[in-house]
């Protein structure tokens, strides 16, 4: 008598579902490195972080900007700001004016090197992305939007300040 009790194929329902998350820890690991590349050559290149250069952009794009400014352009905290003009103010990229008598309003401005800078650099990794997003049906960005969600839940990070 033979037996007919078929042994399952390595096709099964769970091997899609795990390839599937296999795919998926493979893109979110390809986005972080990218984010690392972008970050490595402007610093190996042009000595600035990706904020900085954001900061940067920001200023040349559209003038003078008080720190406040500043901070919701480039989408960060005002607290995160004043470390970046800091530094970019070492680097001899920005300066403060104080152009009121109340010496707590400052305006930024880029200095001619900061220019330079601008002029040069590579655009921002977030602009690739609007760029790319740009290409696409509303209902495409949609399910992006919705799958990005759905991450960020999983990973319990939803209420997570964005820096």
């Amino acid at each position: 008598m033979s037996n007919n009790v078929q042994t399952p194929s390595r096709a099964t329902a769970f091997d899609a579902p795990h390839d599937l998350v296999k795919e998926i820890i493979y893109q979110i690991r390809r986005l972080l490195q990218a984010r690392e590349l972008y970050t490595k050559e402007l610093n190996k290149k042009y000595q600035v972080s990706a904020p900085q250069l954001n900061c940067i952009l920001a200023l040349y794009e559209n003038g003078p900007l008080p720190p406040s400014q500043i901070a919701k352009y480039i989408m960060v905290k005002s607290s995160t700001v004043t470390g970046i003009i800091d530094r970019l103010e070492q680097k001899g990229l920005v300066t403060r004016l104080r152009n009121s008598p109340d010496r707590r309003v400052i305006t930024i401005e880029l200095t001619e090197a900061g220019k330079r800078l601008a002029n040069n650099a590579p655009p921002p990794i977030q602009q690739k992305i609007i760029d790319g997003l740009k290409r696409l049906p509303e209902g495409e960005i949609e399910e992006i939007v919705r799958g990005l969600t759905k991450l960020t839940y999983m990973l319990e990070v939803q209420d997570l300040p964005v820096e």
